[in-house]
């Protein structure tokens, strides 16, 4: 891997770039900051940074332009562009949406030739209308953008006397001639739907081999809010077999071939209160960044033509109980100059999984968890430039502390989850170590006090940190820390306009290293945006 796969696993699609300076959002005055949430408040935006983009010539082609009332997706069709050839330096998404009224936050995705290509979620409206923008680089599903190919999106919404929000979304992707940084995948598959599950065939020659799984809780019912699960005996309103403890797991023929600690994602609505999210979602909400596996230890078993079968699962799900999505893709690099790529798995060792939740009654309950989990995979494959061998070591924690008082009036928890990666290829050239290390952080509460006044104070962190050796030697590093801080409050049970809402959140993202450096910072009160800052 190159500087800018370590960047990308830790931003997704954001490169370094200094475009990601630009003028930012308008910021109000101290006088214009009003006493209470009105019925406006400024457009969602996110110090996250936009995709950088080259300077070449560019063709953009619309997916889809349409407005959600119910459960119905939207049909269409994509054409490739013309004009910009069939090999681009960058693809990029982006959509834009409006809504106005009153609307619950929807999930959503979007979908070009049975791959998903974005999964999203939308903001809260005000009784006046909001706009918003998510843009992201989806280059590395150009092999299903060189041909034509079936378009399905959806945001399941409900219309009616009570809930006004039509969401009307226009999502188009820009192509740009050139060379890509990065070698792109060559296929991009899906996996096939079977009377014994899903079954995924690869190319012959498959060199490399990663899967993506796009896994959100939601719903509206528990597993929206997994990290608060609690078994028996304890009271407590969502209830799990084992608790809080969560596990995305994909296995190849019934053997365990990743697992991944799921990121707590919190959408507009979140933690009872929308106040806290009206113009700072929480990091991911607009953009859900998918769960990578690198599976090329199982390309040996793969390659012999044959469908296999492939199951992704969540850990800790009550047995029957919905409420998870678990959408995969599978991106292969191929070897040009073989036609039938063969190998071996070698190792395949998982620890048992550790998961205990100590329950502690009280004035305030208490539930500690303490688990984790550790998985490696090694496998070779013999090449047309020699053996390679690969191995992935994946290691999972997650500590939390949730309290809570009879009758649920305080609610909190504080949390960490961290998941650890080490990837190793020896054979042809320097032999490469990428490390990355993910944590995800949740603390905070919901207070509702004898005035009937709902109150969350909430922190969120996303962090992370990667590092390439060649030969035992750091090429290239990066950090990221993404954290967003909201406190808000509101009467319960009045109409909209006596709740009185009062709200201030801040994020700041951070991502530096030896690609360069990036760091914006944002704040609001009363939806009134009062700080873009940016700077190194």
């Amino acid at each position: 891997m190159r500087r800018r796969i370590v960047m990308s696993m830790l931003a997704g699609a954001a490169l370094l770039a200094s475009a990601f300076f630009g003028t930012g959002a308008a910021v109000a005055q101290a006088s214009d900051v009003p006493a209470e949430f009105g019925t406006d408040w400024h457009d969602p935006v996110t110090a996250a940074p936009s995709v950088d983009r080259p300077h070449t010539t560019s063709c953009q082609v619309t997916l889809a332009d349409v407005q959600f009332r119910d459960f119905t997706p939207y049909r269409g069709a994509y054409t490739p562009p013309q004009g910009c050839g069939d090999r681009w330096s960058k693809v990029v998404l982006r959509l834009d949406g409006k809504v106005k009224g009153r609307q619950y936050d929807r999930l959503g995705y979007l979908h070009v030739g049975g791959v998903e290509i974005l999964r999203t979620s939308t903001p809260e409206p005000s009784p006046d209308g909001i706009e918003w923008h998510v843009e992201k680089d989806v280059t590395r599903y150009s092999d299903t953008f060189r041909s034509a190919q079936d378009v399905e999106m959806l945001i399941g919404n409900v219309v009616d006397d009570t809930y006004t929000g039509v969401i009307d979304v226009h999502v188009t992707l820009t192509f740009y001639a050139g060379r890509p940084a990065e070698r792109t995948p060559d296929r991009v598959l899906t996996l096939a739907g079977t009377p014994d599950g899903t079954t995924l065939t690869t190319p012959r020659n498959s060199e490399r081999i990663v899967a993506e799984v796009y896994a959100t809780g939601s719903g509206g019912g528990c597993e929206e809010f997994w990290y608060l699960t609690v078994a028996d005996p304890a009271s407590y309103s969502c209830k799990a077999d084992h608790g809080p403890y969560r596990e995305v797991q994909i296995k190849v023929d019934g053997r365990l071939a990743g697992i991944a600690a799921p990121f707590p994602n919190v959408w507009t609505g979140g933690w009872s209160n929308p106040f806290l999210w009206y113009v700072l979602p929480a990091p991911g909400a607009f953009d859900v960044r998918p769960i990578a596996y690198d599976l090329t230890p199982f390309a040996g078993l793969l390659n012999d033509g044959r469908p296999h079968r492939v199951e992704v699962s969540v850990v800790g799900v009550p047995a029957g109980q919905p409420g998870w999505s678990a959408p995969v893709n599978v991106l292969v690099w191929q070897d040009a100059h073989r036609a039938h790529v063969t190998g071996a798995l070698t190792a395949d060792r998982a620890t048992d999984i550790a998961d205990s939740s100590v329950y502690t009654p009280g004035s305030e309950n208490r539930l500690a968890t303490d688990a984790g989990h550790r998985l490696t995979v090694s496998g070779y494959l013999d090449t047309s430039h020699g053996r390679v061998t690969a191995s992935v070591t994946r290691t999972l924690a997650n500590t939390s502390v949730h309290r809570w008082t009879d009758g649920e009036n305080t609610d909190g928890i504080d949390a960490t989850w961290s998941d650890d990666q080490t990837v190793t290829v020896v054979g042809h050239g320097p032999a490469r170590a990428t490390h990355t290390h993910r944590t995800y952080t949740m603390n905070g509460a919901t207070t509702i006090g004898t005035d009937n006044r709902l109150r969350t104070v909430l922190t969120l962190g996303d962090r992370a940190s990667a590092v390439e050796l060649r030969d035992g030697r750091r090429t290239t590093w990066s950090r990221l820390d993404d954290t967003y801080s909201g406190d808000a409050a509101y009467t319960l049970d009045v109409p909209r306009d006596q709740r009185h809402a009062v709200g201030t959140s801040t994020e700041r993202y951070r991502l530096f290293g030896s690609d360069g450096c990036y760091d914006r910072s944002l704040s609001t009160v009363q939806g009134v945006l009062t700080e873009d800052r940016s700077g190194c």
